[in-house]
């Protein structure tokens, strides 16, 4: 037992003691700092703000405001504010659809009177409601003959607005859409509706047909030229654009008299 107090005492011998705690050890001599105090020497009456190491940032400020209520940052629109003060205020139905009634009866009047002047502002606007009428009556009308040539006035209109389309691009310095040319197409349409009215009634084989049918061909291709001429500003240049035009009606006359 003596032998192993005198190994435990002899087995590490070091200079080092409890007083030795009150010093500043690892190289720190500043003693001004409050963290190189030693345990029981600091001052806990005053208290430490934060006073942050060198290069960290400080803390944020507080939240100041109230729970659940944050300072509003963006106030939306109302959707009044936005599309108007009402729903008064919006335009009707029809005139978002592109469909004017004034403007409808206007090229009507244009076409039934050939030798009236025609607007060209008017007569440039793309206006299908009033050809696709025209076009159902004239099938209509063919209808009550017998004849279901549906197809063929559909098919042969949209050939004819094509070439018609292609045929005043090359003529016309400013250019048309093929949607006005379908319009003024359709709308000269009219009184071809007349004709096979006419056929509903009596023969249009005999020879008061066939002077019906050439006045109509004539009437129909004056029209839709006039139109064009004051639309495009193609001034002496009408007997050219009524050719195509004749021969386009006259498609139309055939289906109509036979």
């Amino acid at each position: 037992m003596a032998g192993f107090d005198n190994f435990n005492t002899d087995f590490y011998q070091s200079s080092y003691s409890v007083d030795d705690q009150n010093q500043a050890g690892y190289g720190y001599s500043n003693t001004e700092e409050p963290y190189n105090k030693a345990y029981g020497q600091y001052d806990y009456s005053q208290p430490m703000g934060y006073t942050g190491a060198p290069g960290m940032m400080p803390p944020q400020q507080p939240y100041t405001g109230q729970i659940f209520q944050p300072t509003p940052a963006f106030t939306p629109a109302s959707p009044q504010s936005m599309y108007g003060s009402s729903f008064e205020d919006e335009p009707p139905l029809l005139e978002e659809l592109g469909i004017n009634f004034d403007h409808i009866w206007q090229k009507t009047l244009t076409v039934l009177h050939p030798l009236k002047a025609a607007d060209g502002s008017i007569m440039n606007e793309t206006d299908l409601a009033g050809p696709m009428v025209f076009c159902l009556a004239f099938g209509a009308t063919l209808l009550l003959t017998g004849k279901i040539q549906f197809g063929y006035v559909y098919g042969i209109s949209a050939i004819g607005c094509l070439g018609m389309y292609c045929l005043l691009n090359l003529m016309s310095m400013t250019g048309v859409s093929f949607g006005c040319v379908a319009s003024v197409l359709g709308y000269c349409l009219l009184p071809m509706i007349i004709l096979s009215s006419f056929g509903v009634l009596f023969s249009l084989q005999g020879m008061m047909g066939i002077i019906i049918t050439a006045s109509i061909i004539g009437w129909c291709s004056f029209s839709a030229s006039k139109i064009f001429i004051s639309a495009l500003a193609m001034d002496g240049q009408q007997l050219l654009v009524a050719y195509p035009c004749a021969l386009l009606y006259g498609v139309f006359a055939l289906i109509s008299v036979f």
